[in-house]
């Protein structure tokens, strides 16, 4: 078996990467880095430190690299049984133009094998944002063709892979948790599903993407913005700060609550995937920067992200939500120097006010209780 994964970066190469090649899957890596590319080339292998109580480096051998912006990687999508992505949300779009270009190809060489496609995002339903944007770049016969050979497979993906942990120059060298899961849509596979450990299928996929969406996701966001808003510098510090601890708690119980109501999770398995959450966040071999993860806040903000979609549950339900409107209070106040969001976000802040930017970028209803509930909580903190 054979796949291509855009994306070389750290959650490519010490996550969907690994998982692909520990499978035996013949595996070529698409990314615009070019030290990175030539590495790979070079050594056709890297190192991957898994790290928690029993810390151990693996080996990921017998993988090659080529640049997505070239004919090679049109050539080898017309021929894999696998393409899987880890660049990004706002790359999606960026790529479909190159996978359109390739399943025309395969099409045109007679290549009718199944070709399942994974997007290996942080975001709900990713494979199907990206078929949409491949849509768009295809001609009517071969969208029909697609539609028969090519599964867009929707999934959902959960590891922290912070920054390396050591100051040497390696362009392959990654740090990943101990855990990992990787759950996918199996009603949306052409063919047979691959066989890949660590690699699960499901036939309830909304219930998984929205349970770490709202308990990962969500945790590790407020967990950023309330230390960043504290002085902290680590996810570790911050969630150790009892302080955050309990409103990052409390807001995953609210969310938790909304997932019970809405699928029928058990409260008890529930309440201890919550423990296991804080518990990752606690990782002394993590070096996970709050900056990192609480970049992009305009996108965090959005309807369908982690803070205010969880928000929404609650109104929906009738349920509370006060630590919810904490975070996402404590996210309005996100500012890095680094972040091109978190300028925006401070300069649609400073030119309309905080009400008519969280409303601009949330979506909720400008007149409701929420909103006023958040400005309130945001003033507090200003």
């Amino acid at each position: 078996m054979k796949a291509l994964h855009f994306g070389a970066g750290n959650i490519g190469r010490g996550f969907i990467g690994k998982l692909l090649a520990d499978a035996g899957i013949e595996l070529t890596f698409a990314d615009v880095n070019q030290a990175v590319l030539d590495a790979l080339n070079a050594r056709r292998s890297y190192q991957v430190h898994v790290v928690g109580e029993q810390e151990q480096v693996e080996t990921v051998s017998g993988v090659s690299a080529v640049s997505s912006a070239g004919e090679e990687v049109v050539d080898l999508i017309a021929q894999v049984d696998l393409v899987t992505t880890a660049v990004g949300p706002v790359i999606l779009e960026r790529i479909a133009p190159t996978i359109a270009k390739g399943l025309a190809k395969r099409k045109a060489q007679g290549n009718n094998q199944p070709l399942n496609i994974i997007a290996c995002e942080n975001m709900v339903r990713g494979t199907s944002q990206l078929k949409d944007h491949v849509l768009k770049a295809l001609s009517q016969e071969d969208i029909a063709w697609m539609e028969d050979h090519v599964g867009f497979v929707d999934s959902a993906v959960d590891r922290i892979v912070p920054p390396a942990a050591s100051a040497s120059n390696d362009p392959l060298e990654v740090t990943v948790e101990t855990f990992s899961e990787w759950i996918v849509d199996k009603t949306q596979f052409k063919g047979q599903l691959p066989a890949i450990a660590g690699m699960e299928p499901t036939e309830n996929l909304m219930a998984f993407v929205e349970r770490k969406l709202f308990t990962l996701n969500t945790g590790h966001a407020i967990t950023a913005y309330l230390g960043k808003l504290t002085g902290h510098q680590t996810i570790r510090d911050a969630i150790l700060d009892e302080k955050i601890r309990l409103v990052v708690r409390g807001a995953m119980e609210e969310s938790g609550a909304v997932l019970i109501k809405r699928y029928g999770f058990d409260d008890a398995k529930h309440a201890a995937y919550i423990e296991k959450i804080l518990g990752r966040f606690e990782n002394p071999y993590l070096k996970d920067d709050v900056e990192r993860v609480g970049r992009q806040p305009l996108r965090k903000l959005n309807a369908g992200d982690r803070l205010i979609k969880p928000l929404l549950g609650t109104l929906e339900y009738n349920l509370p939500h006060h630590n919810l409107v904490k975070g996402i209070a404590a996210a309005m106040h996100y500012r890095s120097e680094q972040d091109p969001q978190a300028q925006e976000l401070a300069e649609l802040i400073e030119k309309q006010g905080p009400k008519e930017t969280l409303v601009q970028i949330s979506g909720l209803d400008a007149g409701s209780d929420v909103v006023a509930e958040i400005i309130k909580e945001y003033n507090a903190k200003a």
